[in-house]
This record gives structure tokens, sequence and C-alpha cells, in this order.
């Protein structure tokens, strides 16, 4: 017999003496109660005590939830410090570790143990509701079944309690400069949220449960079972005055923060009876930077110079993200290529000028230039510049001697690479054979075999 039907005939509080509590007929796993004297069908009757303190509910621990088995399984106390079980961890996993003999499924019981248990709010859940109020479980595992069936060798069969519910999670996108994201800052954000202003009391209408079923006829002798949200409720099984309340969170936004990271907020949301609250999240947005782009702790910024800069040098100065002044400048005797040999953009970078980690900010990303070689347009180049540089550069062009009368000179016109292979008079024979049409096109052949 299930372990919540025996609790249920043990105790007088919840069942009439000459009344034994029976299934619903429908299937839905909800069982029929007694209160002042009338008939409940469908529901928990310990949903009644959850904000009492009585076991079974969120409102206290459950009487049978194992709240022992992590503790045994590193062989610990249950009031154990943080120190303690990290030092019996450490001592099983060395033993227990697959690498030097251990069995593996041991292995992976301690490390799940202590993950729930080195984390404080876990393993306040656990204390108070068992693996049953781990939400999404832990050490990677895929929720509380699959604890269930690491510790206790499968679920626990049937309807059983649960650990408290969280409501929906609220995301608000904040729009940060890159210079706040380099430095780290301070914001207040104003939020108004729903909280419950008096004790929550289960609906009468769907007791509970947050649905209701419904018959609907859909032919002559056919009725479908449909079930939807309670409309009383809206869905949450219980209900509760409610108002608004304003708050003011300081946002911190760390140093080297990434785009799209989360400051989260635990329990700001809105509040929902018989439910944990949940969690505002404040989503980064980073704005654009008119001479900064950013890719991870690096930061490009693009720089244009003239021929005259990449062959003799240059030096600019530039505001950094923090308000320092940098001059950057070449080397002596520095050339700055168009691109590499590989066809590559030509870069050049600046150590530790990027971004500070986020976690450790002191170690900083670097800071990438890349360049773009501005030639002389034509006829900007006098004939007396022309002779001075080709004395002056190296690898100037030598004069090639000529029959003008025998050999013929070509000059170069500006092309487009795109256009390679479209040459040719073959396109433009193509084209002629279309405008012919059928008339004066080519003709078909029929061949009729006797």
């Amino acid at each position: 017999m299930h372990e919540n039907e025996n609790a249920r005939k043990s105790s007088s509080h919840f069942t009439p003496r000459n009344s034994k509590p029976k299934w619903d007929d429908r299937g839905l796993g909800n069982t029929c109660r007694f209160e002042n004297g009338k008939m409940f069908f469908g529901g928990d009757p310990f949903d009644q005590f959850q904000n009492g303190g009585m076991d079974g509910g969120p409102g206290g621990s459950s009487s049978n939830a194992d709240t022992t088995k992590l503790y045994e399984t590193l062989g610990v106390n249950k009031s154990a410090d943080a120190k303690e079980i990290k030092k019996a961890y450490r001592k099983l996993a060395v033993v227990h570790h697959p690498d030097k003999g251990g069995d593996e499924h041991k292995f992976k019981e301690i490390n799940a143990a202590y993950e729930i248990l080195s984390d404080p709010e876990q393993r306040a859940k656990y204390d108070r509701y068992g693996l049953e109020g781990l939400e999404g479980g832990a050490g990677g595992s895929g929720g509380h079944e699959d604890l269930f069936s690491m510790f206790f060798g499968g679920g626990r069969g049937g309807r059983r309690s649960s650990g408290p519910k969280r409501g929906e999670d609220v995301n608000h996108p904040l729009q940060v400069s890159l210079e706040d994201l380099y430095n780290g800052k301070m914001v207040k954000m104003a939020v108004s949220r729903q909280v419950l202003d008096g004790e929550p009391k289960m609906c009468t209408n769907c007791s509970g449960s947050g649905a209701v079923v419904e018959l609907r006829q859909i032919a002559i002798g056919m009725v479908q079972q449909v079930r939807r949200k309670c409309p009383a409720c809206t869905g949450e099984g219980y209900m509760a005055p409610k108002k608004r309340q304003r708050e003011v969170l300081e946002v911190l936004i760390e140093k080297g923060m990434k785009n799209e990271a989360k400051i989260v907020f635990r329990n700001k949301a809105d509040e929902k009876p018989n439910m944990e609250a949940g969690h505002v999240n404040f989503v980064i947005q980073q704005k654009p930077h008119p001479l900064f782009k950013r890719k991870g702790a690096d930061l490009l910024i693009t720089k244009t110079i003239s021929l005259n800069e990449a062959l003799c040098g240059f030096e600019w100065r530039i505001t950094h993200l923090d308000n320092r002044e940098i001059i950057i400048k070449s080397r002596s005797g520095e050339i700055i290529k168009a691109e590499k040999d590989n066809k590559t953009p030509f870069v050049k970078i600046v150590q530790g000028e990027g971004m500070p980690s986020h976690g450790n900010p002191f170690v900083k990303g670097d800071l990438y230039v890349l360049f773009t070689v501005e030639f002389p347009e034509d006829g900007d180049l006098k004939p007396d510049q022309i002779d001075m540089l080709r004395k002056i550069l190296p690898g100037a062009s030598m004069a090639i001697e000529y029959d003008p009368e025998v050999a013929e000179v070509a000059h170069l016109e500006l092309g487009d690479v795109k256009n390679f292979g479209k040459g040719g008079v073959a396109n433009h024979d193509r084209a002629y054979d279309s405008d012919e049409g059928g008339e004066g096109g080519s003709q078909q052949v029929q061949c009729q075999q006797s």
C-alpha cells in the first residue's frame, strides 16, 4: 500500500473515525478528504497544513524524507561543519577513485553527496525535505529522480511529496557601457513585484490542485474529459491577498563581466502562495563602443595609416576605457604591411591592455590593432617625388630596353577579380544564339526509326 495512504489511515486528524479515504476513480491520483463534515475530492489532505509547520509540506520537514543518506555516504554526522565535510570527501575520494581501483558508482555517490552538502542552500533544503526537495538535482545529475536512482536504486514509485516549487524568474535587460564593464560599477534599480499580504488558503474550487476537470460532449454518447487551469486561483492551488511592493536593488556590475551575463537576485520575483518566489535576473546588454570592439577579454581597434607612416613610423594617442592616455608608437625601422604573407589582415598587439578577466581583474587581455595602409591616389605624386622615391626605396624597377617599332606597350585599367573567366567572345556568342529564338536559332532534328 502507498506510504501516504498509510499515513492517512493512521491519523485521525485527517480522516474521520468511521470513514476511509478512497482513491479518485478518475485516475488522477487524488484522494477524498473531509473538512468540517464536508467531503472534498482531489488534492492532498496534507496540503492544508503546509503553512502551519506540519510534516509533509514546505512549511516543515517531511517525516517520510530521508535526510541522513548523504551524511552516511560521507561518514559524517548531520552536525558536521563545512570543514569536516570537505575533509571526509577528500579522504573518500582518494580511496574510491576509479583510477585507483575504486568503485565508480560509489565514487559518483561521494561526489554527489559532497556537492549537495558543501552548498549551504542545497544542504538546508536536503535537511528539510530530503532528496525530494533538491530542485534540479546536483552533481551533474538530471534531477532528483536521478539522485534517488543513485542512492536508493530507483525512484520512489507512486505519488510522492516534493520540495517547494519556485515561481517564474523575471529577466530585466540592463544596458551597460564598455567603460562600466572595464571599471565596474554599482547601479540602483527599482523593481516592483507582487507580494502576499496575508495567510494563503487552499482554493476550494480545485482543492489545491490548481486544475479543474470538465466534461464536454463531443458527440452523441461521447464525452471528453478536459483538464484546465483553475479560473479561481489561476492555477496556483492557493489563494491569498496580494499587494504591490517597490524595492530598490543595488546591482553590482563586476569588472570583466561579459555580454548576456546574469546578475541574480534570489527570490525577488512575484510571490505566489505555497511556492518560493522566483529570481530577478538583470541581463547584461553591452553597448557598442565607437573605438573598441570586444571579444572575450581582448579589445580591438582599427587604424588606417598612410604609406609614409607605414614605412617611416607613426604615433597616435588613444584614451583607454579607464581614461588613461596611451601613446601608441612604432619602433625604429618597424614596417607596417598592407597584409600578412598569408593574405590575412596585418595585426599588432599591445599586451595587457585589454579587458580585465571576470573573477580575476588583475589578469587582462590584449589590445589588438588592425592596420589598413592607405596608398596615394593616381596623380598625388609629382614626377620629382617619384624620382626621389625611386632612388630611396629598395627594389626599384629597372628600365627595359625595347624597340617601339616591334614591341607593343600596354597600360593597365582598373579591374575586378570577380569578372575573371567572363571575358572573350564565348559569352557574346551564347547571348547571340539565345536571342535568335526558334526561327533563326538552331533547328532540332528528329530521327525516326523504322
